[in-house]
């Protein structure tokens, strides 16, 4: 792992604020280490300048603290709410996943543009990937 941790994808302000362990179970560590080496560090190599991990694994408290869905991706640990900085950057990078994807340079599951790109969700499910692209008003 390169530029991102777990740590960093498990890291959550609401959940300090409100005392959740937002700690993964073990079994699903892996699934988020596959999230970064598939898509977060090589995104990051290739957009060359840092991206910001908002929110990554949640654990189901956590998920409802912050108005998740129940079977959001976050929950099994194969999702990550990314952004570049602005609305601008995001649409920019929302652009560049979509061309290494169409390249065959990376796969990914889900790639959503939330709320006029505030920011971007990621996701990558190992052996079933949608490489689907949406844009959530």
């Amino acid at each position: 792992m390169k530029y991102f941790t777990i740590e960093e994808l498990c890291a959550s302000e609401t959940a300090r604020r409100r005392g959740i362990d937002n700690t993964p179970p073990d079994a699903l560590a892996g699934k988020l280490q596959t999230l970064i080496e598939q898509l977060l560090d090589p995104i990051r190599t290739v957009w060359g300048a840092p991206i910001v991990v908002n929110s990554g694994y949640r654990c189901p408290a956590l998920n409802a603290a912050v108005g998740g869905v129940p079977t959001s991706q976050h929950l099994r640990g194969e999702a990550a709410d990314i952004t570049a900085g602005s609305p601008a950057e995001n649409r920019r990078l929302f652009d560049k996943i979509v061309e290494l994807q169409k390249a065959g340079k990376l796969a990914f599951d889900q790639l959503i543009d939330e709320s006029g790109y505030k920011w971007l969700h990621i996701s990558y499910r190992a052996g079933a990937n949608r490489n689907q692209t949406l844009h959530l008003k």
